[in-house]
């Protein structure tokens, strides 16, 4: 059985909203390079279905809850070609074009 990857970012949820955490989720990830893992504490009770699902939308890959914790964690790693979200939308990929 392989183990979690450690995070290279973790992203502190604790107290928000998955509206509000996928928003700081975002911006604490753009920019990020590839194959980057991350790791979110999520207290919102949604937040195991709203992570993956995000995760499926923009193209990143959903790991899994991360075992162990005192506070939920759960565990992506970003792609190369991910679909941004729009700002203050993170439900709604930006498909503006350029």
């Amino acid at each position: 059985m392989s183990s979690m990857p450690a995070p290279d970012i973790t992203v502190d949820g604790t107290g928000l909203l998955c509206v509000t955490l996928l928003l700081r989720l975002s911006k604490e990830i753009d920019g990020a390079r590839p194959d980057t893992v991350v790791h979110v504490i999520a207290t919102d009770p949604a937040a195991p279905l709203d992570l993956p699902a995000w995760c499926h939308m923009t193209g990143h890959h959903y790991l899994g809850p991360v075992p162990d914790n005192e506070r939920p964690v759960y565990a992506l790693r970003t792609t190369a070609g991910a679909r941004p979200t729009r700002a203050g939308a993170p439900w709604h990929t930006d498909d503006r074009e350029g």
